[in-house]
Parts: C-alpha cells; structure tokens; sequence
C-alpha cells in the first residue's frame, strides 16, 4: 500500500480534526465512493454521453458504471435484447420498468427520467 506523504491536518482546539488527502488519492483509497451522486443529481460524463454519441440515459448511465447489457438484464431478470430495446428509447418506458433499471443499476429513479 502506499503512503501518502502530502496529507493536511486541520487543528480544532489544538487536536487533529481533519485529514485532508489530495484527490487522486482518494479515489485511488475508495474508488465508488464518488461515482454515483445521491439524489437525482447526473453525473456530468454520463449527460456528456447522452450529448455527445446520442445515448439514452439508460446507456449512458449502464456505461458510465461499467456495467454490461447481460449484467444489467441479469440482475432485471430479463433478456439482454429486451434491455437492448429498452436503450434504444423507441419507446418511454413505464414507471415499474424505470424503478427495476434505477435499482438494478443502484442509482436513483430519479436519475434516469
């Protein structure tokens, strides 16, 4: 494990409060801890995504966590075609169907609309 030699500590009352640890080193120490924000905040690479190559947010954000179509149809339950159409975005997809995505993707239903 390395060690990283350029942490800040930040005093309160003459005791060590805080550790401040540069960023790169913190995603290297819990590397999900930032990749899903709560609530139905989007991360920006996955609207770059939908900008960018036209995907739906279902693709998008399906990529953005690295997940396969067969995972994702796995955990859903159903087909890796039927997940395939579901990204195509010919049609809008129902609510039960977005609440089975948004948890089978661990993010937030919100998220997806």
């Amino acid at each position: 494990m390395r060690t990283p030699t350029n942490i800040q500590t930040i005093m309160q009352d003459g005791k060590p409060a805080f550790a401040v640890i540069p960023f790169d080193e913190y995603v290297r120490l819990f590397p999900e801890a930032h990749r899903i924000p709560e609530g139905d905040a989007i991360p920006h690479e996955v609207v770059g995504l939908t900008i960018k190559k036209g995907y739906t947010l279902v693709r998008a954000w399906r990529e953005y966590l690295k997940l396969t179509q067969t995972e994702v149809a796995e955990r859903m339950g159903i087909t890796q075609a039927a997940l395939s159409q579901m990204e195509a975005g010919r049609k809008r997809l129902r609510k039960a169907t977005l609440e089975k995505l948004a948890a089978a993707m661990g993010i937030g239903v919100e998220q997806l609309r």
